[in-house]
């Protein structure tokens, strides 16, 4: 079928990890790319061809989720390493490190206002830490078994998450309680997020299916089966009325809520796909997998559209912004096994020329506190050695490396100790960072302690103004 106009095209795609991309990210004013992977590291990409890509080192573990502040100042990554990083997305790279949870992070996410960041984990676990602060608030325990995701609605008041034990909650981050559970699902959901009105929720099942949430009326809204593998991420579009959804079945496919149908298939990795998101704008889309590769599109599909979609929405009787599923409720679970009017887009047999970015890339490096930790840029080796050796957990790497990394002045590593000047052996390294992590766990203990204190107190005293009351309600009947 001849491509259209209004089709998306796959524009680039970007080479550097050596292991599957788990997750991909925006930032905020388009300029910057992030991905995380298998590799154990973060790489950050600007869109402009050809300009150098950071390498971000300090995970020992795979890089699970990450996501960028909503001004852009902060790169939050969580790792199967237990630990969160907060990165600050430039040239140094400088990073803390918060260490709370007992088993491996699957995802971060952070509040509209930038304020609060969500982290959920295989320890059964959510995790609200204050960005300000950069300290730990508390924790949501009802889930049974490993949480997967979790993320905020986009006003702060919920946090919707989704769980191994499959079900999904939604919880309210001011009573810290579970006030909603689903669990209409044959498998779990392995990713859920909001749309851009919060209204509705979408869950990417490992049951195949894409399923749509009124969370007001806690209906199934649409219910999608269009994929013959487990579903792996979803990404709402800043309108409200595309998803795009990312497979272990190869495939991205592009949803249109406002019909209810399948739009776009699209061929373009190799092996599952794992993540996906929109731009901030929406004019962009990228995805990861286990290809190890980064795919950026070109949406084009939202742009003909979207105006006639705003025209409708001025005719209703009341105003919302211009997502509104509130339009399509109620509605039934619809397959869509056999429709017939979707496209399917497969870049490999159309575009010859297509752009491969494989930028020089600058190795950062981080080392591990658990405090603010200071990170510094090596120059790599000139011959004779290879890049791997400067990555700290080489044994995950493919014996390929990128042919090309971006050379710095001695000047910016003058004040780096080499090699032979450091002078603390490794055992005793190992051995502080055991007791710094213990006495984390203590500070965190602590803590946690201090806020049922507090509520113990707060009950108490609640409790002597009310005994208060009936002595003074008896005094006056006597």
């Amino acid at each position: 079928m001849a491509s259209s106009p209004e089709d998306p095209v796959l524009e680039r795609y970007f080479k550097g990890h050596k292991a599957a991309i788990t997750s991909v990210d925006f930032s905020p004013n388009g300029k910057q790319l992030a991905t995380g992977s298998w590799d154990t590291f973060l790489m950050l990409w600007s869109l402009r061809p050809q300009a150098r890509a950071f390498r971000y080192v300090g995970h020992k573990d795979v890089v699970t989720s990450l996501q960028f502040s909503p001004l852009g100042n902060l790169l939050a990554s969580a790792s199967r390493d237990r630990t969160i990083r907060l990165w600050i997305p430039d040239k140094r790279g400088k990073s803390s490190e918060f260490k709370a949870h007992t088993a491996p992070v699957r995802s971060v996410d952070f509040s509209a206002d930038g304020q609060f960041l969500a982290t959920a984990s295989e320890d059964k676990s959510i995790k609200v830490w204050n960005m300000y602060r950069q300290r730990f608030l508390y924790s949501l325990y009802r889930h049974t078994h490993w949480v997967r995701c979790a993320k905020f609605s986009p006003d702060g008041r919920l946090i919707v998450s989704c769980s191994e034990d499959k079900t999904i909650k939604i919880w309210d981050t001011t009573s810290k309680q579970c006030v909603n559970n689903f669990s209409d699902f044959v498998g779990f959901a392995n990713f859920v997020a909001f749309n851009p009105n919060g209204t509705c929720i979408a869950s990417a099942g490992s049951d195949h299916t894409v399923k749509i949430w009124d969370i007001r009326v806690n209906k199934l809204l649409q219910h999608y089966q269009v994929h013959s593998g487990g579903v792996n991420c979803v990404s709402f579009h800043p309108s409200g009325n595309y998803l795009i959804t990312a497979s272990s079945d190869g495939t991205l496919k592009i949803l249109d809520l406002l019909e209810g149908r399948l739009i776009y298939t699209l061929q373009g990795h190799t092996g599952p796909v794992f993540t996906v998101s929109f731009s901030k704008g929406g004019e962009l889309f990228t995805s990861g997998g286990a290809d190890a590769q980064v795919l950026l599109w070109r949406t084009n599909f939202d742009e003909l559209n979207y105006k006639d979609v705003s025209k409708r929405n001025l005719k209703r009787l009341h105003f919302d912004s211009p997502p509104h599923l509130l339009d399509i409720y109620p509605r039934t679970p619809h397959p869509h096994e056999g429709r017939t009017e979707t496209v399917e887009i497969n870049p490999k047999l159309d575009v010859i020329d297509l752009q491969t970015s494989t930028p020089p890339v600058v190795d950062i490096l981080s080392f591990d506190s658990t405090t603010t930790t200071e990170t510094t840029v090596r120059t790599l080796p000139d011959t004779g050695e290879e890049i791997c050796g400067y990555f700290l957990n080489p044994s995950l790497m493919a014996s390929e490396c990128p042919p090309t990394v971006l050379k710095k002045k001695t000047e910016d590593i003058s004040d780096l100790p080499s090699e032979s000047q450091r002078s603390i052996p490794l055992a005793v390294t190992d051995a502080l960072e055991h007791i710094m992590e213990q006495l984390n766990v203590l500070t965190q203990t602590v803590s946690i302690l201090e806020q049922r204190l507090t509520l113990t107190e707060d009950k108490l005293k609640d409790c002597l103004e009310n005994q208060q009351k009936l002595f003074n309600a008896i005094q006056q009947k006597i």
